[in-house]
Order: structure tokens, then sequence, then C-alpha cells
């Protein structure tokens, strides 16, 4: 099966891809890699082409997972995985890390978890502020004239860095957190996004689950999952964030369709050069998530789900202090 294709600074890629990290880390853990594999091999089935990891997810163990994937199906995924949020061998967090020799050897590393010869996409996870964005893009650069990389990526970066950047290679997609209640890049991402014709993905576009209906307090949550620590997810948060959710609901119901599934065709509709990679660990929500691409909105239902979800309307910050500081702005 084919789904339709976006063209992300030159790279094709399915218009709908998968976020792999759930599947090893931060959110509850439970599945076992024999089940995830299934569902990576169902998302192939489905016509998903575009597996999104990082190096930091599981440190290295979310790569080497998507890696024994893939087995025998290479040909038919575009591999994204990312660098610069470093993390020691047990795990600890050492900070964001853009020099040009760490560039090279994590690159390197993750092509041997992956077990690939090139990596489709490769993005900065984090821009390090030690560091000129051109030293760390001209070390990006050369892994692609090594090819060892296709192509190049920024993950939260803001418009006047990815400018500096695209100057010194091109740039292939942005990334960056977009959802109904995460509207941020409307604010100058998108627009610098066309005008240097950088495509975008969208990570959690279903607000970190929070938009499928399916959690409705902190007890929704294990004790050990990372959301517990979200801003958006606290307790003094989550009653008006619950109520953009219902609001989110009350329509889908309407319209004869999920939350989820209104969620990302309402983010589909933003613009063609949007691919969103909502993540899953069960084939029945990847199924759903596929089907949104089936989803018609009209004009007027398109301005009733963002009327209801407006800009700012989410209650708290995407991430704590610490992590809101790595968000380059």
């Amino acid at each position: 099966m084919s789904l339709v294709t976006r063209n992300l600074g030159g790279l094709m890629v399915s218009a709908l891809g998968f976020g792999c990290m759930g599947m090893s880390e931060f959110y509850t853990s439970g599945v076992s890699e024999e089940d995830a594999i299934a569902v990576i091999h169902r998302a192939l089935d489905l016509g998903v082409t575009f597996f999104d990891t990082a190096d930091m997810y599981g440190a290295g163990l979310n790569e080497m997972l998507l890696g024994r994937a893939l087995r025998g199906r290479r040909a038919a995924a575009v591999v994204a995985t990312k660098f610069g949020n470093q993390r020691g061998l047990n795990g600890s967090f050492l900070g964001v890390n853009g020099h040009p020799d760490y560039v090279q050897s994590a690159c390197e590393m993750s092509l041997r978890r992956l077990q690939v010869e090139t990596i489709d996409l490769y993005y900065q996870h984090r821009v390090d502020p030690k560091v000129p964005i051109e030293d760390t893009v001209g070390a990006m650069a050369r892994l692609v004239e090594q090819g060892k990389v296709r192509y190049l990526g920024l993950s939260e970066a803001a418009p006047a860095t990815l400018r500096r950047a695209h100057k010194v290679h091109p740039i292939a997609a942005l990334q960056t957190e977009y959802s109904l209640w995460s509207r941020d890049p409307e604010n100058g991402l998108l627009a610098a996004c066309r005008e240097l014709g950088v495509g975008f993905v969208a990570y959690s576009p279903l607000g970190r689950g929070f938009l499928t209906g399916r959690i409705r307090s902190t007890a929704d949550l294990a004790p050990n999952d990372w959301r517990r620590r979200l801003p958006r997810f606290q307790a003094e948060t989550i009653p008006a964030n619950l109520e953009l959710a219902q609001r989110l609901a009350a329509l889908a119901k309407v319209k004869g369709c999920t939350a989820s599934q209104l969620a990302l065709a309402w983010l589909l509709a933003q613009g063609g050069d949007i691919v969103p990679i909502p993540g899953t660990k069960q084939i029945r929500y990847l199924e759903e998530n596929v089907a949104a691409l089936a989803l018609r909105l009209t004009p007027a239902e398109l301005k009733q789900i963002s009327a209801a979800l407006p800009p700012g309307a989410a209650r708290g910050e995407r991430y704590p202090e610490a992590g809101m500081a790595a968000v380059n702005r």
C-alpha cells in the first residue's frame, strides 16, 4: 500500500510519518521488542515510509530497535535520526553538544546502531548555544560529502538560526512540536521554513497523547511516565487542558471520526509541506492515525476547529524550565 507523499526540502516521505521515541523511553513502558517491531512493520505495510528516532531515545536503544525492525525492509523506509542531546553510558544527560568533532562521531555511532550505510535525514536535536550554528552545520555538511547522510535537518531552531544554517548547507527539514495545543510555529517559524523551502516535521501532533482524550488526569499515567513532569500534565493545568480536549472530541463526534484523526487532519491541512509524526505502541492506534489521511475538512470546519483550540489556549509550558531553556528562540 502506498500513501500520498510530501516533500521535505527535496526528500520525499509519506505524508504521515512515525515517531519511534515512546517505544524505548519517556512514555509508559511495557511494549516488548517483538510487539514494537510488529507495529513498525504494520506501518510499512500501510505505506508509512518516514521513521523518526534519535540517539538519545533510550540512550541508543531506540535506534537499535528501528535498525532491527528494518532488516530486509530498509529500501522501503526513510530513516531520520538526531544528535546533540548527549547522554552518558549510564543514560545520564550530559547536555547539548554541537561541536564538529562530536557531530562526526555521533553520526558514526548512529549508523552502527541503525545498521545502515546512510542516514536519510540527520537532525541537530537541539541547538548548542556554545557553538556557532555555522560550525555545527559545516560538520553535518561534511557527512553529506562522505555519503553518510543524505539530507540535513534542525530541531527546535529559531527562524534566525535556521536562516544562518541554511546559508552553510541546505536544510531539508525543521522539526518542532506542533499541534492544536502547541501552535507556536505559526508565529514566524512556518513562514521562515516556507521562505527557504524547508519542510516542516511536526512532532507530538497529538499533544503527547492528551488530544486523544484518553488522558484525563495524572492517574492515567504510569508512575514512571515522563509526562508526569511536564507542566501541561499537572493537577493545576489539566482541568483547563482537558476542556480543550473535550472541545476537540465534540467536534470529532459531529464529523464522525476520532479526536486523534481530527487533530491530524487539521494539522495536515495547514500546508502540504507539513509532515506529522505521531507515535504509538499499538497497531489499532497506528491504523486510526493513518486513516486520518482520508479525512477531508472544509474551510468552515478548519476555522471552527482553530477557534475551538486557538493559539495560546493550552495551560502550561511545553517543557519544564530546563527543557524550555534548551529551545532555541
